[in-house]
C-alpha cells in the first residue's frame, strides 16, 4: 500500500483508463437512489467538483439526490478560526447555484453535512448558526472525525484524533446541542472505537447518530494478517451498537485502502459480482442487526473511485439486495437517507 512522507497511508488516485477496462449494464435502472455520502475537493491534480460528481451520478443509475459530507473542502482562509469551516458550506452552496437542477437531473448536494468543533461549547452555537445562515434549506448535520487506533500512533491517513473524544463530557454536550437543533452527527472512526460510540449513543438518546463506512474495519498494518479476528470483533460491536435505536449506519467505504481494499492493483477493475461476494458477510451483519430502516448505501466517492466506477458500485449494492422486498430496497437505496437527512425528494 502506498505511504506518504509522514508514513501514513495514501489513497490512490482514480485512473480513468483503468476503470474503463470494465463496464456493465445498469441493473434495475428505475430504482431510486439517494447517495448520502460523497465529497468534493479541489487539490493540485485531484479535482472532484460538481461536474465530476454529475458525470458519476448520471452514469446510468436513477440517482435522485446526494448528500455532501465534510472533507475540509475550501475552508475559509481568513477570519476567526472556529468559523473557517463554514467556508465549506458556502462553497457547496455556491456550486449548487452554479449547477441548478434541471428536469430529471439528480439533486446534487441536497443535504450538506459540515464541520463544527463539538468540544468547543463556547463557540458551537455561533458556528452552527453560521452554517444554517449560509444554507438554511440544506445544512443537515456535523461530521467530526474521532478516528484513532492505538497501533497507529501517528495516524493512518490523517493525524489521529485525541484519545477518548467520544467519552468527553463536553463532546457529549456538543451532541446534545445538535439534537436540540434537529441536526445529525456523522461519526468517522475505526472499528475498535465502536464501543465508545455505543456508550455515547446510550448517553444522548435524543440525538441522531450516523456511523460512516460501517465503522471502518481496518485491514492494514497489524490488521492485515488477521482479517477473521477483526471481522468477529467488528461484528460483536456492531450488534451491540445496533441496540441503540438512535444510531443509523452507512454501508460503503469498503474501497478505502485502510480497510484493506487493493482492487486497484489488479489488471482490470472488479465486477459488481466480485464486490458483492466480498461484501456480503458485512451486509448480512449490518442488515440483520440494524434492519433496513436504519441502513443506507453510500458511495464515498471520490475516495472509493480508485477501486471501481460509480456504475459498478451501485450494481454491486443491487446484487447484494437481490431477492429483497421492494420496501427493503427502498430503505437501503433512498428512504433511510431521506429520513436521516430530512430530504424532500420528488
Amino acid at each position: 500500500m502506498p505511504l506518504d512522507i509522514t508514513g501514513r497511508y495514501r489513497y490512490p488516485d482514480p485512473d480513468p483508463c483503468w476503470l474503463a477496462l470494465h463496464t456493465e449494464e445498469v441493473l434495475e435502472p428505475s430504482l431510486a437512489i439517494i447517495d448520502p455520502h460523497h465529497h468534493l475537493w479541489e487539490e493540485p491534480g485531484k479535482h472532484y467538483l460538481a461536474k465530476d460528481l454529475l458525470e458519476d451520478v448520471s452514469s446510468g443509475h436513477n440517482v435522485v439526490a446526494t448528500v455532501f459530507v465534510q472533507c475540509h473542502y475550501r475552508y475559509r482562509d481568513h477570519g476567526p478560526l472556529h468559523l473557517r469551516p463554514v467556508g465549506e458550506t458556502e462553497r457547496v452552496e455556491a456550486l449548487r447555484r452554479a449547477f441548478p437542477r434541471e428536469g430529471n437531473q439528480p439533486d446534487i448536494c441536497a443535504g450538506i453535512v459540515g464541520f463544527a468543533d463539538l468540544l468547543a461549547a463556547r463557540t458551537l452555537d455561533e458556528v452552527l448558526d453560521a452554517h444554517l445562515a449560509v444554507a438554511p434549506e440544506r445544512f443537515r448535520g456535523v461530521r467530526q472525525s474521532v478516528a484513532r487506533d492505538s497501533h497507529f500512533p501517528d495516524g493512518i491517513v490523517l493525524r489521529p484524533a485525541p484519545a477518548g473524544m467520544l467519552l468527553e463530557p463536553s463532546f457529549r454536550e456538543g451532541i446534545r446541542c445538535l439534537a436540540r437543533r434537529g441536526l445529525s452527527f456523522d461519526a468517522m472512526l475505526y472499528h475498535e472505537q465502536i464501543p465508545e460510540l455505543t456508550a455515547l449513543a446510550r448517553t444522548v438518546e435524543g440525538a441522531t447518530i450516523v456511523l460512516d463506512h460501517i465503522g471502518c474495519p481496518l485491514g492494514v498494518g497489524i490488521y492485515a494478517d488477521r482479517p477473521q479476528e477483526t471481522f468477529e470483533a467488528w461484528r460483536r460491536d456492531i450488534v451491540e451498537l445496533a441496540a441503540c435505536p438512535n444510531v443509523y449506519l452507512k454501508f460503503g467505504g469498503l474501497g478505502m485502502v485502510i480497510v484493506g481494499a487493493d482492487y486497484h492493483l489488479d489488471k482490470i477493475p472488479p465486477t459488481s459480482q466480485q464486490l458483492a461476494n466480498d461484501w456480503r458477510p458485512y451486509l448480512e451483519v449490518c442488515v440483520s442487526s440494524f434492519g433496513t430502516r436504519r441502513c443506507m448505501f453510500e458511495s464515498n466517492f471520490p475516495v472509493d473511485k480508485a477501486m471501481y466506477s460509480y456504475r459498478v458500485l451501485w450494481n454491486a449494492f443491487k446484487r447484494l439486495m437481490q431477492g429483497a422486498s421492494a420496501g427493503e430496497k427502498a430503505d437501503l437505496f433512498a428512504r433511510t437517507a431521506a429520513t436521516v437527512y430530512r430530504l424532500d425528494v420528488r
